[in-house]
């Protein structure tokens, strides 16, 4: 129907020019006062659910969804401990795509027990001991949560954001906000095919962030997502080899990850 940005007071289909009010009513259709019971009460488009939080927009076209907030739980009023959504900038987005199924890129996002053997630069700033790392799930939410080190050196350290918040709407939308200036980074897992999957990432910082700031953190989150890629993609060929029916989650390092499976087979169960 539309694709770009502007501004309209009208939506013309480019196909057969039909034209909508932007409630979504039929106006005007070529041709149409030829046919006879035609009915463009009856060939408005379909409605579907539109809810906002701070700088974001999310659709859902399921008629029967729950409303965004309850989608969200408690995510808004955990971040809010921290820094103010709604004064956040976009800056820019980032696009990629992995050789792995979307529920494996789901599980990786979903656990930080593989964090201090595969993410060396995360972990010399974050705390990722058991001890320290915290991790919840409710609903269709999960979260993580990791403060930084004591005595730690590194850019993540002093600023207004004092510890990661990480948080996962099911079934495949990711929340990130790092230690430091405020920031925050959101995208979904779309998959293409049984072994690919597309990625983006929107990121978003407070007006006043320095952009060498914002520099540091790219080239840090960056490198965590080469190191992330490499993960998945090996998994993905170990489950193509065959060889494992199964394998064995731990109950708490993993929980979010088994959250996430149960919320998978629910789904399919319906």
């Amino acid at each position: 129907m539309a694709s770009g940005a502007g501004r309209r007071e009208t939506l013309q289909c480019p196909y057969h020019a039909w034209t909508y009010a932007l409630d979504g009513r039929l106006r005007a259709a070529p041709r149409s006062d030829r046919e006879s019971g035609f009915e463009t009460d009856e060939l408005g488009l379909v409605p579907i659910h539109v809810g906002t939080w701070g700088p974001f927009v999310f659709v859902n076209p399921d008629p029967d969804a729950a409303s965004l907030a309850d989608a969200l739980g408690d995510v808004p009023s955990r971040l809010a401990e921290v820094l103010d959504v709604n004064a956040l900038e976009f800056r820019f987005r980032t696009e990629f795509e992995l050789d792995a199924n979307w529920k494996i890129a789901c599980e990786n996002f979903l656990e930080c027990y593989h964090c201090a053997v595969a993410h060396p630069g995360f972990t010399a700033a974050v705390d990722v001991s058991p001890d320290a790392y915290r991790l919840e799930a409710n609903g269709l939410v999960s979260s993580q949560f990791g403060p930084l080190r004591r005595n730690g050196d590194s850019f993540l350290a002093g600023g207004k954001v004092p510890r990661s918040q990480f948080h996962f709407l099911w079934p495949n939308f990711g929340i990130n906000v790092f230690p430091g200036q405020p920031n925050l980074s959101c995208g979904s897992m779309l998959p293409l095919g049984p072994e690919r999957t597309a990625r983006f990432l929107d990121y978003f910082f407070a007006p006043d962030v320095d952009q060498a700031w914002v520099d540091e953190l790219i080239a840090f989150d960056d490198q965590i997502g080469r190191e992330d890629t490499a993960l998945v993609e090996g998994v993905q060929r170990g489950v193509r080899s065959g060889v494992l029916a199964e394998g064995r989650l731990l109950s708490e390092s993993e929980q979010l990850v088994a959250h996430f499976q149960r919320l998978c087979a629910e789904a399919l169960r319906h």
